[in-house]
């Protein structure tokens, strides 16, 4: 079904405190130095046992099995990638004065909808790279322009230029901006010898659903897309096929007892976290989850506009990444995103976040009610 085995971290039990308050998001502005921020491009603690052995490809989608035996051939071809500073063509191809090397695309793009496994597979591409930890990077699209904002664009390119392999997740291209920006920065990796992979967070109203449409985002990054090889893997998002319905909400009072009888939870109004988030850049919200074992949440809303939606996309990403079950109250998570924005370009993040927050949720659950 294209997800995780039974490797998968199982939630994790959290020690109940007797007296200690829970702490607030809202009470949080932390600071993250920017060489935090390149230390940390590795794959998210929920992806960090993943393999290409533990994503289950399902037998009715042969796309799934077509990625992982796509996907391992191109980990074992690094083994023998150039040494940085070589000049040649995007990915290794296109003439060169450095050794020829094999034909073909050297860098792979992942297609297809959200909970098919995509972000699983690039983390185990990551994993499967014979190569050292410091010389392979994984993040997000937002946490690569996060990046470039803290350290300057050449300073990135010197810091990512030695690397064997970049792995962008959610690659985006709702911000022509930030698209050309990365794509110029991709390019100046390339000639430096760094291999690519990429997994798709395409607009539906604009490219198609979740198509590669090669002639758009070749028109949007200025060519580099003829270079990777697309694999479209289909199917159903994997967190909700065969799993009980998510919880209802909780009431008030409910959220509030169990935030104060587990150790390390947090405690935030909703309109009040949407407000706070506001104030703290995107790149910090990993870091504003720093040590929590849940996040507690009452009078959940829908979010009044689409600048507050997208910041919440975010929160809701770096949680998932962190295993943090989310306990609310309020409406339930699919009502967080009204139909205006389910229907738009960005409709894609807002599916995506529904998802992980349901998901995380039903982790929640074992919360309530814990002696």
């Amino acid at each position: 079904m294209g997800t995780v085995s039974s490797s998968s971290p199982a939630p994790r039990s959290a020690p109940i405190a007797t007296a200690a308050a829970p702490s607030s998001l809202c009470a949080r502005e932390p600071h993250v130095p920017a060489d935090r921020l390149v230390a940390e491009m590795v794959p998210p603690p929920r992806f960090d046992s993943v393999r290409f052995g533990t994503y289950l490809p399902d037998p009715n989608q042969p796309s799934q099995s077509e990625a992982v035996r796509v996907l391992e051939g191109f980990a074992a071809g690094l083994d023998g990638a150039p040494a940085a500073g070589a000049k040649r063509g995007f990915l290794g191809l296109g003439r060169s004065r450095a050794p020829k090397t094999p034909a073909g695309p050297r860098g792979v793009y992942l297609d297809g909808g959200y909970g098919v496994g995509k972000t699983h597979l690039l983390a185990s591409l990551w994993h499967a790279t014979p190569a050292e930890p410091s010389r392979k990077a994984f993040g997000t699209f937002v946490e690569l322009t996060n990046l470039v904002g803290a350290l300057g664009f050449q300073q990135t390119v010197r810091t990512l230029s030695g690397h064997r392999l970049l792995c962008i997740d959610e690659f985006e291209l709702d911000d022509p901006g930030d698209t050309v920006l990365v794509s110029t920065l991709l390019g100046r990796l390339v000639d430096a010898g760094v291999a690519l992979a990429a997994t798709s967070n395409t607009l539906p109203g604009k490219l198609g659903e979740g198509r590669f449409a090669a002639a758009d985002f070749l028109r949007e990054i200025q060519g580099l897309s003829a270079h990777f090889r697309a694999l479209r893997i289909d199917g159903e998002d994997y967190r909700h096929r065969g799993l009980p319905k998510a919880p209802e909400p909780y009431s008030d009072e409910q959220v509030a007892r169990t935030a104060a009888a587990t150790w390390g939870a947090s405690l935030d109004d909703f309109t009040g976290l949407l407000d706070h988030l506001a104030r703290v850049h995107p790149s910090r919200y990993g870091a504003l989850t720093d040590d929590l074992t849940a996040v507690c949440l009452t009078g959940v809303r829908p979010v009044p506009d689409q600048s507050t939606a997208l910041r919440l996309v975010v929160l809701a990403d770096r949680l998932y990444d962190r295993e943090v079950p989310v306990l609310a109250s309020g409406v339930p998570f699919d009502q967080l995103f009204g139909e205006e924005m389910l229907k738009g370009g960005y409709r894609k993040k807002y599916f995506r976040a529904i998802s992980r927050l349901t998901a995380l949720a039903r982790d929640a659950a074992r919360l309530v009610g814990a002696p």
